[in-house]
């Protein structure tokens, strides 16, 4: 077995203009998904991310430490929800991001 991390990208306005069913059917598909995994052994670790209006980068650099708004801020799509897997194969972690 070999961990991969499969990773979600989305435009944060698209989001936001999705209706509260359309999110939640986004958020079963991602919990039928960490089902899925967890039953197979394959799910290391998993968790999804704020809307970058609600997230704060913290960037520690030689001169001080710097925030800005959001995750990977000045980005058009924004990462959204990561899954550490272990896979057998690189073929079933491309399995398991096209469900992502």
């Amino acid at each position: 077995m070999v961990p991969y991390m499969v990773l979600m990208y989305a435009d944060p306005a698209a989001t936001e203009a999705m209706t509260a069913e359309e999110r939640a059917e986004v958020f079963r598909g991602n919990d039928r998904l960490h089902e899925d995994l967890a039953g197979t052994g394959e799910m290391l670790n998993g968790a999804g991310l704020p809307l970058p209006r609600d997230a704060t980068a913290i960037r520690l650099r030689r001169d001080g430490t710097t925030t800005a708004d959001g995750p990977l801020t000045g980005a058009t799509e924004q990462l959204t929800a990561s899954y550490l897997v272990d896979c057998a194969t690189p073929e079933r972690a491309l399995e398991i991001a096209g469900r992502v």
